[in-house]
């Protein structure tokens, strides 16, 4: 762990191996975030990667949107507008939060839809094809384009 600096503050830069340890994130995946632009570092004299403390809120927010299910894609263009040099603030995440809500509701609404109509295929036994919602006699979806069409808006 990072030690005190004689004077009892923290060091303001961090080894990427310390912010494995604090984040929970892989150092890998550190150095996978850094060539896909999601954070940054300084190198030393010594060519070591250095990171500010701050990066630490930066790779929490990362975590958080990756498990809502948003792309790393979609993640690093809203944080390529929010400067490095300083942790994200408070309304850095109410701006965050707000773009990818409306994507998530809209995630939610697909989700809560397929889960209700797995439910009635599973629960009938039979998987009628005469009742099922997810049916394609003749494959006449197929002609909307690919993937599950019913299931998808």
């Amino acid at each position: 762990m990072t030690e005190k600096c004689p004077n009892g503050t923290m060091p303001r830069e961090l080894t990427v191996g310390e912010v494995a340890e604090r984040s929970g994130v892989a150092v890998s995946t550190l150095h996978f975030y850094e060539t896909k632009g999601l954070i940054h570092s300084q190198r030393n004299r010594g060519n070591q990667r250095r990171y500010p403390r701050s990066i630490l809120r930066r790779v929490a927010v990362i975590k958080v949107a990756q498990r809502t299910g948003i792309p790393l894609s979609e993640i690093a263009d809203a944080l390529s507008v929010l400067p490095h040099d300083r942790p994200l603030t408070i309304q850095d995440w109410r701006n965050l939060s707000e773009t990818w809500r409306g994507q998530l509701d809209e995630r939610i609404a697909r989700l809560t839809k397929l889960r209700n109509q797995l439910d009635g295929c599973i629960g009938c036994g039979c998987l009628s094809m005469q009742e099922c919602p997810l049916r394609n006699p003749w494959d006449t979806l197929g002609e909307e384009g690919p993937g599950p069409r019913l299931l998808e808006p």
